[in-house]
């Protein structure tokens, strides 16, 4: 299925977390707009490998994304190998997105930074034509570079270039995110320890993190990105004279 919008991130969850509102706002626009995680998250300390791709698929189906796809690699261990390289290629030569939203280029997590650089790697190698790859059915695939590429926010905060209005779709965030049953806002952790982002004031923080971003662009709320690669290239101002914020 060819895709407008592509998000690429090492565990389920992270897309909800860091560009969920956006994701859903996108949909709601009528954009194709698709999720690949890297790995199952199986490390975690909270969940299993079976019920973090419940979770996903439950969460997908609340933003309402085209496509929602794992490659299975191994948690903890993500690195830009060709092998690895070549399974995201794969999917990005699919799917043929216009924007890819990534990771942080660096965070708290080490597997984000370093999904980051492995989607970065696959990105610009999926262009080059001597990198071969095949489709599902065993046909050569044609090369395929995103036109844009944007980091999403993770733990540790960046400036951004750009914060996109999520006042619409908050909710349609927190929903999805409540969907990682056992990641997020756990009341009762049961036999299973509590983490980082299990309790109920990292979930509050979300919305803190939301309603900060958005004051900063004059809306209820926001999320922030950054552009990779240079500055963010425009042949119309069409998005500011559609936008009035609060100032």
């Amino acid at each position: 299925m060819k895709l407008d919008v592509l998000a690429l991130s090492a565990h389920p969850d992270d897309t909800e977390l860091c560009c969920g509102g956006t994701l859903a706002a996108l949909v709601r626009q009528g954009r194709k707009v698709g999720v690949i995680d890297f790995t199952r998250g199986e490390m975690g300390s909270r969940g299993t490998p079976e019920t973090r791709l419940q979770e996903a698929s439950e969460a997908a189906k609340i933003i309402g994304v085209s496509v929602r796809e794992n490659l299975g690699l191994p948690d903890t261990q993500l690195e830009s190998t060709r092998e690895y390289q070549k399974k995201i290629i794969q999917k990005i030569r699919t799917h043929r997105p216009h924007i890819c939203f990534i990771g942080a280029p660096s965070d708290r997590h080490p597997d984000h930074g370093n999904a980051t650089q492995l989607a970065l790697d696959s990105i610009f190698f999926s262009g080059l034509t001597k990198i071969e790859t095949v489709d599902t059915d065993g046909n050569p695939q044609e090369r395929w570079r995103p036109s844009h590429v944007l980091h999403f926010m993770q733990d540790r905060p960046f400036e951004p270039d750009l914060v996109f209005d999520i006042s619409d779709t908050f909710e349609i965030k927190k929903e999805a995110l409540l969907a990682f049953k056992t990641q997020f806002n756990v009341q009762n952790p049961t036999e299973e320890p509590g983490t980082y982002i299990s309790n109920e004031q990292f979930f509050e923080g979300i919305e803190a993190r939301a309603q900060h971003y958005g004051h900063l662009i004059g809306a209820t709320y926001g999320e922030p990105f950054k552009y990779h690669n240079g500055p963010i290239p425009m042949a119309a101002f069409n998005d500011l004279f559609e936008t009035s914020p609060q100032r």
